[in-house]
């Protein structure tokens, strides 16, 4: 991904719902990739899905 590619999934991350970045999760998982770039891409989007899951979770956390 590139900069700007990634700037955009980070904005979509911070406004979608749970439920939204779960099913993107699913299909990130799901998705048939024979590039090394692709793999690297599929890679890091879960990186940053999952770190916003943990950070959503944390702050629920915290709240209680």
């Amino acid at each position: 991904m590139d900069k700007e590619s990634i700037k955009a999934f980070i904005t979509w991350l911070e406004t979608a719902t749970e439920h939204e970045i779960q099913a993107r999760r699913q299909e990130a998982l799901n998705a048939q990739v024979s590039t090394p770039e692709g793999r690297a891409d599929i890679k890091l989007a879960l990186r940053l899905i999952d770190a916003e899951l943990i950070s959503r979770l944390d702050l629920k956390a915290k709240s209680r």
